[in-house]
């Protein structure tokens, strides 16, 4: 992944003419036709791919993938939501994939979608999740998930390298080949052809001899048909198959490869009732899924998701490593589910205020701000985050202003009350057995659930099952300390972190913590950790806790709550499909002697069975997009996540890193 350079800009720069029509500062050209853009939008893009006959053949739990280069204002997605909300099956999904290198800011957009009334309660819908539009994959969930549109915020050439996916149509809608030529290459056209699905169609605006040529060299069979308005020809093709002199595809490693997807009933058991499991059983649920959500405890988010408040913060690398990618795609997702939810109460875009408590970690922040949006985060110093924070602080810091902090049992609940999840309580699964094609799981002597796919989703409890036993998961309890809000500890106005984090008060209660145990499993809150969460209030701010009156505070009175996180070995989350692990020794064993082997043996998956765990302290930003990428394993569509990403985060990492160090036993490296 490549970052944001602080020599270009956020956002499209953009000039309005006089009728209030958007033109493209950077690439000087339009970004729809003078004469009617919703015309040309409807002929090029939805009749040249024949997409009211296909939209209205497809059948329930069917879904048709469009791809396309260049979101702009939105004006294709727009179009072709509208004609699949009129021709489309209730039941049967749109996905519409679309690289921008230059978003919009979400005033523009509402500026130009402005123009178009027809389309005004769906643009509605699109701009209340337009929000955190920040670079890389950006998924956002519409019409109750039913339409699902990923944009892949970045240069073309970086992003769609990255993606998974089978495409059914293509919009080549880039600006004009003579204006923005970087988007009519032949490695994009071939990009375009390696996404394509069988009997893929494409179309575009432009009918450029080389363009033909080019998409015709990919495997395309495109032809000239007649324009409209001022366009006299314009091209329409579909994808035939690869040529046979065009270099072969890269060998695909077959531990990450995608199992076969379900094609029985759409019934799933779903063990754990945190954010990672309710994510699951949400996303799962908008597909029709019929879901039985198991929870141990009397209600959801009993464990570390239970906290009164957690905190939306991003510890990002400036050199984009796999978790960072992570982290930028599941903040934005997470920020646009919590739209439904009841601001003020449930969560709260105050802001996140991580200060620069040393050299390190100043030196630190000054790297991701050279590295990212002004609008993801910025450099406060000491004057102006004490001003953003409302009390007194000795240090600057870096200021994310779309960062705040959550009720995680209110996303839970909202996750897990969809009409197609059934929640079971004090249902504690211990064993998982296959019988005749259904996973039953049983607690100590009685069958709790039973139903051809189960998820994962207990933390570090799913150890207990032979399939993720050997997967390298560890418990690290930490405790919150709740004090209570005064009239002067009122003034803070944004979550502050140096080591530990203190919140801006819900309910008269602020939330300090949270200490980090690796030994003890005892959940019972000690003093001894209350009176660390003070010293952490110290080195946030001496004013605050000046303020909350902490030195009169008894240590041994105060009321938290103590929980075990879970982590894996690499800091990253695990989701995906589970394989059977002596099996898998057995089929990659070659991987010992030669680390360069790939050899082609099919993955001996454990039919039905995926994970979804090792979020750390960070579950609300990575489980929620987790949940999305856990439903693409499992329908076979394309991931949320850069392919780099999701192999990064595939339970099989360890057992292949296992084979490849030679310990030969699946799970014992990291």
């Amino acid at each position: 992944m490549t970052n944001v350079s602080p020599n270009l800009p956020a956002h499209a720069q953009i000039d309005w003419d006089e009728q209030g029509r958007p033109h493209s500062r950077v690439f000087d050209d339009v970004y729809f036709s003078d004469h009617s853009g919703l015309e040309e939008t409807r002929y090029v893009f939805l009749e040249q791919n024949r997409l009211r006959e296909r939209f209205a053949a497809l059948r329930p739990n069917e879904r048709l993938v469009i791809g396309e280069t260049g979101f702009g204002t939105g004006l294709n997605f727009l179009c072709a939501w509208q004609l699949f909300e009129a021709c489309a099956v209730p039941a049967a999904r749109l996905h519409f994939v679309s690289v921008e290198k230059y978003p919009l800011s979400r005033a523009d957009l509402q500026r130009a979608l402005a123009l178009w009334p027809e389309l005004a309660v769906l643009a509605e819908a699109l701009l209340k999740q337009y929000v955190a539009i920040h670079q890389g994959f950006q998924r956002l969930l519409l019409d109750n998930g039913r339409v699902t549109l990923t944009l892949l915020i970045g240069d073309a050439m970086e992003q769609l390298p990255q993606l998974d996916a089978q495409v059914d149509a293509w919009f080549l809608d880039g600006f004009a080949p003579a204006k923005n030529p970087q988007m009519w290459t032949p490695e994009l056209f071939s990009e375009l052809a390696r996404l394509a699905a069988p009997g893929a169609t494409l179309s575009t605006f432009t009918s450029t001899g080389w363009v033909r040529r080019s998409l015709n060299a990919t495997g395309f069979k495109m032809r000239r048909t007649p324009g409209i308005g001022h366009k006299w020809e314009i091209l329409r093709g579909e994808f035939i198959d690869r040529p046979v002199d065009s270099a072969a595809p890269p060998q695909a490693k077959p531990w990450f490869a995608r199992p076969q997807p379900p094609s029985g009933e759409r019934r799933a058991l779903v063990i754990g009732g945190g954010l990672a499991g309710c994510a699951s059983a949400a996303s799962l649920a908008a597909r029709g899924w019929q879901v039985c959500l198991l929870e141990r405890h009397d209600e959801l988010a009993r464990e570390a998701s239970g906290n009164p408040q957690g905190v939306l913060y991003l510890k990002l690398s400036a050199h984009g490593t796999a978790l960072s990618q992570l982290i930028l795609g599941g903040f934005g997702h997470t920020r646009r589910l919590l739209e439904q939810l009841h601001k003020g109460l449930d969560w709260d875009d105050c802001g996140v205020l991580q200060l620069a408590f040393d050299a390190k970690e100043a030196e630190r922040q000054a790297q991701l701000a050279a590295a990212f949006s002004p609008e993801l985060l910025r450099v406060l110093d000491q004057a102006q985050s004490q001003a953003r924070a409302g009390v007194a602080l000795e240090h600057g810091g870096l200021f994310f202003p779309e960062g705040g902090w959550v009720h995680p049992p209110a996303l839970c609940a909202w996750q897990a009350s969809h009409r197609n999840i059934e929640v079971r309580l004090h249902s504690e699964a211990f064993e998982l057995r296959n019988i005749d094609g259904q996973w039953q799981a049983w607690d100590a002597d009685s069958l709790l659930g039973s139903a051809p796919v189960v998820v994962l989703a207990g933390a570090a409890e799913v150890k207990r099952f032979a399939a993720s036993a050997a997967l390298p998961l560890k418990r690290i309890r930490g405790q919150i300390t709740r004090l209570a809000q005064t009239a002067e500890s009122a003034a803070l106005s944004t979550v502050v972190c140096a080591e530990g984090y203190v919140a801006p008060a819900r309910l008269g209660e602020h939330t300090l913590g949270a200490s980090f145990d690796f030994k003890s499993n005892d959940l019972a809150p000690t003093t001894a950790e209350h009176i660390g969460n003070l010293e952490l209030l110290q080195d946030i701010s001496r004013d605050l806790a000046d303020r909350l009156n902490s030195d009169k505070l008894a240590p041994e009175q105060l009321q938290g709550r103590a929980a075990f996180r879970c982590t894996s070995a690499d800091y990253l989350p695990v989701v995906g499909p589970l394989a059977d692990p002596g099996l898998f020794a057995e089929a990659y064993g070659v991987l010992a002697r030669d680390a360069r082997q790939i050899p082609q043996v099919p993955c001996p998956w454990l039919e039905g069975l995926y994970i979804n765990s090792g979020h750390g302290s960070r579950g609300l930003i990575s489980a929620p997009l987790s949940g999305e990428l856990l439903a693409a394993w499992l329908e076979n569509e394309p991931l949320p996540l850069p392919r780099s990403v999701a192999e990064a985060c595939h339970p099989n990492r360890f057992a292949w890193r296992a084979l490849v160090r030679g310990k030969g036993k699946p799970g014992a490296g990291a």
